[in-house]
């Protein structure tokens, strides 16, 4: 506390360390949630699919078909469409917006939108209607509930908004019926992208998928795990989006260490003779270090706690942009780990430097 400016370089270094690797472990978990939230929250066991697709949003067409060679696999309770397809938004002023339309059962509501926070998916049962995020308003142009749009030059309706689910891609989820859907993405009455399956009581989805793979041609079958992970996986690895922030967030990590590694050593260099002073009267080495770490471990908690500070109100302005930064207790904890790692690891120097002064120094000066 002698040292005030000293003290506040070194603070602010934890600090920004702290908010830097946050944002960027909260930016790439949000990522990896919005890459296959439709996913995950779709309540089925198995999602059916062309072969070779890579991703949730790039599906190609499956004739119906296939619903019923499903349905008659023992162990298949229901085998239900499910429609994802980009297709064209036209806004009040006359631009276009790209967009991702999701038909899905409103009876069984597999694939249905979650956390709606006006209108109901019962009201997607009318025809020509449709709900978004209400985080794509202004970029759809929409303005009020039951606001009558086009999508690829059809009437739809606004019935409902939604809250947090968001798309990775730039186009907005536009969810609607299946019957709406097939008109908004042009497919015919016997067409489908996806068809997603339950398993019957008692069972296993994962042996069901093994069956249906060995019963169905020309399909690939995942659980709604499996699938999640595959969308995910694409989106983190092959794109390397997923990568460049987990490599921010060790550049962060980084940096907060050399910053506190820095300051803990100049600051021991500049208090040697007051550490020459505790070995002379009889202090242990084991007493000085932990007179070091004891420092280390209060810049830690100060930092820590400021960190959580600057990071939650981010956590609130993101909360409505297109890159949501998600931070569970999880990371928090984490947090608290690597302030202590990043302090601690920082005075491994400071803490050598201590041990090495001879005592003898007090009477030279």
């Amino acid at each position: 506390m002698e040292d005030r400016l000293r003290l506040t370089v070194t603070i602010t270094g934890i600090v920004f360390a702290l908010v830097l690797v946050a944002v960027q472990i909260g930016l790439l978990i949000g990522f990896t949630r919005t890459t296959s939230n439709i996913i995950d929250h779709s309540g089925v066991d198995l999602w059916v699919c062309s072969k070779g697709i890579p991703y949730f949003d790039v599906g190609s067409i499956l004739g119906e078909r296939k619903i019923y060679q499903l349905l008659g696999i023992p162990g298949v309770s229901t085998a239900e469409k499910l429609i994802v397809r980009f297709t064209t938004w036209k806004r009040p002023d006359g631009g276009e917006e790209t967009i991702e339309i999701v038909g899905f059962d409103p009876a069984t509501r597999s694939g249905a939108p979650w956390q709606i926070v006006k209108g109901a998916i019962s009201d997607l049962e009318q025809r020509d209607s449709v709900m978004i995020d209400e985080s794509y308003r202004e970029k759809l142009g929409v303005i009020h509930l039951g606001q009558v749009v086009e999508i690829r030059g059809r009437r739809a309706r606004v019935v409902g908004f939604t809250r947090g689910i968001r798309s990775f891609t730039t186009a907005p989820f536009v969810f609607s019926s299946l019957n709406s859907a097939l008109d908004y993405a042009q497919l015919k009455e016997d067409e489908t992208i996806y068809i997603l399956v339950r398993a019957a009581a008692g069972v296993n989805p994962a042996a069901l998928r093994d069956t249906i793979a060995r019963t169905v041609s020309g399909v690939d079958v995942y659980t709604t795990l499996e699938f999640s992970r595959k969308t995910r996986f694409y989106w983190m690895f092959t794109t390397g989006a997923g990568l460049a922030l987990l490599i921010a967030a060790i550049m962060g990590f980084a940096v907060g260490v050399a910053v506190v590694g820095q300051t803990i050593y100049a600051s021991t260099v500049d208090r040697l003779r007051e550490y020459g002073i505790l070995k002379a009267i009889g202090a242990s080495n084991t007493y000085v270090c932990l007179l070091v770490a004891k420092q280390a471990v209060i810049l830690a908690l100060a930092g820590y706690a400021l960190a959580m500070l600057v990071s939650s109100l981010l956590l609130r302005a993101a909360q409505h942009s297109g890159a949501p930064i998600v931070l569970p207790w999880q990371v928090a904890i984490l947090l608290l780990v690597l302030a202590f790692v990043m302090s601690l690891g920082g005075s491994i120097f400071s803490i050598r430097k201590a041990l090495a002064v001879d005592p003898s120094v007090v009477m030279k000066r």
